[in-house]
């Protein structure tokens, strides 16, 4: 009975022991994989989160001037036109040759 007892708790010692060394090798596995991972991804030259919010908001700031500046355009424009309306003749001058 008692040798029963001991190859019960033999076993279940190796059992914790393969466990703990699955573990420590899980570990190493993915430590290993997220500095490939990080090395990979480094090469790409990738842009933070920081820097694209960044750039997202001049490119939004710069959309509005543009809407903007084309409104004063637009409004330039009608005001040229409406004073080249009234500087224009309506009757056109004789040539010198008529």
């Amino acid at each position: 009975m008692q040798s029963e007892n001991r190859l019960f708790d033999d076993v279940a010692r190796m059992a914790g022991g393969a466990l703990n060394m699955l573990t420590g090798l899980k570990t190493e596995v993915e430590t290993l994989v997220r500095t490939q991972m990080e090395g990979w991804l480094a090469g790409l030259h990738l842009v933070t989160r920081e820097e694209f919010d960044v750039v997202r908001e001049m490119a939004a700031k710069a959309r509005d001037e543009q809407e903007s500046l084309l409104g004063r355009i637009a409004a330039l424009e009608a005001q040229l036109a409406a004073t080249s309306i009234i500087a224009k003749p309506s009757v056109k001058p004789k040539s010198k040759n008529e």
